[in-house]
């Protein structure tokens, strides 16, 4: 019987590893459209083939200025957050076999919030010194929740309920913070918490590229223990042997990954939790790629960004006040359907 399982699972892995590149590829197609459609556009809206001759380098002073110094960071950083978040969701899900498990609602996001606005209101740091109290924020959150949620491994239901306990208290502490907070503090902190990518600059999109380009690979890397750890930990054991170091490494991946799109872009709600279900439904009911969900993810910002500049122009809206309005029903259907199931995760 074991034999057979194993002479079956060859082609149906390749048959979803291909389903996931086409989906992949088409997401990133979709995701670079709409990104030159939100070049286009804004307070001076610039033809299509303009935007493309600017990028050639065969622009103007005042195109390049507009096309490449101002929308091209915005755009290429909504795009490494929302890949970043949606594999960091990706990984925290599979990692749990929880679909309710994602960076924002189990605390690492809050953590990273609560430790930014320490840096904005009561260090008075500057925009550089954000990142490091995001990562150290999520670090340290993340950190606890594991120390908290785990009993000889550590299973889906407690880590979320642990990590909403974090949640509740890291806002807690973050709203009273505003409050001691003048008002001009306040206001700064308020916009950043809401997740903007309003004045990104080339510095922000560096950020997001140098930490995929170093953590995504790690991440890839793992993808194996990560299958193996979804079979349990008594089974992962069996296989493989290092358990806790692979969850460890993973945790780590996916803790960098939300941590420094949290800094990048404020917490962005929802996207971690909603693009590897979007996935996971596209490719098969237990997939949940984490490539693909990062396309997934790239093209969820891009067009909630698209839509918070427009929906209200010339007035902008914070691009998480979209996603959040956008996955917050979709987190009542999945909470719906895991209870009548009769699973909580």
């Amino acid at each position: 019987m074991n034999r057979l399982v194993v002479l079956r699972s060859g082609p149906v892995s390749a048959r979803v590893d291909l389903v996931s590149l086409v989906t992949g590829s088409i997401a990133w197609v979709l995701t670079f459209a709409v990104a030159a459609v939100s070049l286009t556009l804004g307070d001076y809206e610039i033809p299509l083939a303009d935007v493309l001759n600017t990028l050639a380098g065969n622009g103007s002073l005042i195109m390049t200025d507009v096309v490449v110094n101002s929308r091209l960071p915005r755009v290429l950083v909504g795009m490494g957050v929302g890949a970043a978040f949606a594999i960091s969701g990706a990984i925290f899900q599979r990692l749990a076999r929880n679909p309710l498990v994602s960076p924002d609602l189990i605390g690492i996001n809050a953590g990273a919030a609560l430790a930014a606005v320490v840096m904005i209101t009561v260090l008075g740091s500057g925009a550089g010194w954000i990142p490091v109290g995001a990562l150290l924020g999520s670090l340290s959150t993340a950190t606890i929740i594991y120390l908290l949620a785990y009993r000889r491994g550590v299973a889906g239901y407690r880590l979320v309920l642990v990590g909403i306990g974090i949640t509740a208290m890291a806002g807690a502490a973050t709203s009273y913070l505003l409050t001691l907070a003048d008002i001009y503090t306040a206001k700064s902190a308020s916009l950043w918490l809401a997740g903007s990518l309003s004045g990104r600059t080339w510095a922000h999109a560096a950020l997001m590229g140098g930490t995929l380009l170093v953590v995504v690979p790690l991440a890839v890397g793992l993808s194996r223990q990560l299958r193996l750890l979804e079979l349990g930990d008594d089974l992962a054991r069996t296989l493989a042997g290092r358990v806790e170091l692979a969850r460890g490494l993973l945790i780590l991946a996916g803790v960098a990954l939300a941590a420094l799109a949290t800094a990048a872009a404020g917490p962005i709600g929802f996207v971690a939790l909603v693009a590897p279900q979007i996935t996971r439904r596209l490719l098969a009911e237990r997939v949940i790629g984490l490539l693909t969900s990062g396309a997934i993810g790239a093209l969820l910002v891009v067009v909630s960004d698209l839509v918070a500049r427009q929906i209200f122009a010339p007035t902008t809206l914070p691009v998480g006040i979209v996603t959040a309005f956008l996955g917050a029903p979709y987190l009542l259907i999945l909470m719906a359907r895991a209870n009548r199931v009769g699973r909580g995760g």
